[in-house]
């Protein structure tokens, strides 16, 4: 099961916006958070390629949910504007959004070149 962030885990695992000013990653390893909505027909099928991304991938990246409709600051704080919109956060760097649904060869492409995970590895 994927872990729904709220606005205080947020600030643990992933940045803390109200110490930093500049982006400052504080998870321990790369993550992925989903930006959805319950309503949202193409959330609905991201949905299981995600809980798939996280079995193949556990361990190496965490995998996040964050419902806009009851963390309205955070979906303003990323501009999230249309969902899904999902944001790409690497160990070292800036972190990298996008929006739609994407098919699974396309989340597993952008795990690869943006966070540096593999299976593999």
């Amino acid at each position: 099961m994927l872990e729904h962030l709220t606005k205080e885990t947020f600030k643990e695992k992933v940045f803390n916006f109200e110490e930093n000013k500049d982006w400052k990653f504080e998870g321990n390893k790369p993550c992925l958070i989903d930006f959805y909505a319950d309503w949202c027909q193409p959330c609905k099928m991201v949905a299981p390629i995600l809980e798939e991304l996280s079995k193949e991938y556990e361990g190496k990246l965490d995998i996040y949910k964050v419902d806009t409709e009851d963390q309205q600051e955070l979906a303003g704080m990323f501009g999230v504007r249309s969902i899904p919109s999902l944001l790409f956060v690497p160990m070292d760097g800036q972190p990298q959004m996008s929006q739609g649904a994407l098919p699974k060869d396309s989340f597993q492409n952008a795990i690869k070149d943006v966070l540096k995970v593999s299976i593999e590895n």
